[in-house]
């Protein structure tokens, strides 16, 4: 007993009898209020203690050894697959090595709609055109030599198919016209021309590229490289019936995480006002790094773009051609979004002063009303009220 004595000398919050309390209409009232805003914040306080915090660092980049993965999904619907190329390149120009990628084009009607199933696209085709010097690498009984109609080399350059008529014009610099050879009337590359512009296409997937600074672009005309320059051969229409308006349905680079602008020109469509329209997307890569409560570690990247689009016509006396340009550049800088969840003692203080709080200032407010109405009451007892 005498410990218990003791322990009661120990407390120090002050004890009120019920015959000196006052229970009033105004500290009921504020009795609710303050209990409803003290469980709504509980509750509130609940919630962001399980729900993680998502903290952010900003540091040089040193990873090594991760591919940047690109992911497109362009609709380009006024021109026909057949006569439109997807081509990557690094840096210098030069088109990239070892590239893995999933890159399939469906053609479609000029409603949108899909004409037959996608196909895989070889974004590798074509790369070098072989020199009429080059000996082939068996030997095979000679077929009968095909005029270049003037554009060969020498006298044993052979053009039979109406390609390499086209390609011996073009590494002349001379304007082929397909009409007027042989070769290119029985060949399919009529029917390809005839379906230039009567058809869409949608060309989208994916395609792993070494992490450095490059571009890739959609144009229209066949892939080729001379010299270790770059030709798209438009051939036999001119550069301004092409028609690149065009529409993003996704681009991106790497995964999609619900933090950052992964995907700032996703839906963006894009009208040309004229033929020969070249559009070009400067983009920023920022690499992203996204470590979560459980399961692994996310890397990704975030990006800005400028964009800007310019006429090549003859007229306009712009260099370029028609299509749409991706140049990338990798920033230096790694952001890192870290998932942390909130620790049990700061959870507890947060609810202790919440409820600590809201009596306190629930006590003075009653204190203030119970005083005003007391000293008014008094006043109208006494007739001195105004």
């Amino acid at each position: 007993m005498r410990f218990l004595d003791s322990l009661r000398r120990l407390d120090a919050y002050p004890k009120i009898d019920n015959e000196f309390s006052i229970r009033t209409v105004s500290g009921a009232a504020l009795t609710l209020i303050s209990t409803i805003v003290i469980v709504t914040l509980v509750i509130g306080e609940i919630n962001a203690y399980l729900s993680p915090n998502i903290s952010e660092e900003l540091f040089v980049d040193t990873t090594r050894g991760h591919k940047l993965k690109i992911n497109l999904d362009f609709t380009i619907p006024r021109i026909s697959c057949d006569y439109v190329s997807l081509d990557a390149q690094d840096s210098t120009g030069e088109q990239h090595l070892h590239i893995e990628h999933n890159i399939y084009k469906r053609r479609l009607d000029l409603q949108g709609n899909q004409i037959e199933e996608p196909k895989k696209e070889d974004i590798q085709a074509s790369t070098k055109r072989i020199s009429s010097t080059e000996s082939p690498a068996t030997t095979t009984l000679k077929p009968a030599c095909g005029s270049c109609y003037g554009a060969a080399k020498n006298a044993s350059q052979c053009c039979n198919t109406c390609q390499e008529v086209i390609d011996a014009y073009r590494e002349r610099k001379w304007n082929p016209n397909v009409e007027d050879f042989e070769q290119c009337k029985n060949s399919n590359d009529a029917s390809i021309e005839g379906k230039a512009f009567s058809e869409g296409c949608h060309i989208y997937g994916t395609m792993e590229v070494n992490r450095v600074e490059g571009r890739f672009h959609i144009a229209p005309g066949k892939s080729f490289s001379i010299n270790h320059i770059h030709v798209h051969d438009v051939q036999p229409y001119s550069s301004g019936r092409f028609n690149t308006t065009h529409r993003i349905n996704t681009l991106s680079f790497g995964e999609q995480f619900e933090f950052g602008t992964t995907r700032p020109l996703d839906g963006l469509m894009v009208e040309a006002t004229e033929g020969a329209m070249m559009f070009q997307y400067y983009i920023k890569i920022v690499p992203t790094m996204f470590v979560p409560l459980k399961g692994a570690t996310l890397y990704t990247n975030q990006f800005s773009v400028t964009k800007h689009q310019k006429s090549v016509t003859a007229m306009s006396g712009e260099t370029g051609m028609p299509g749409i340009f991706v140049n990338y550049e990798l920033s230096p800088l790694m952001v890192k979004f870290t998932e942390k969840r909130n620790s049990l003692g700061h959870f507890a203080t947060n609810v202790c002063a919440i409820i600590g709080g809201i009596f306190t200032v629930a006590g003075i407010i009653d204190s203030l009303l119970f005083t005003s109405i007391h000293v008014i009451k008094r006043k109208i007892e006494l007739g001195k009220a105004s």
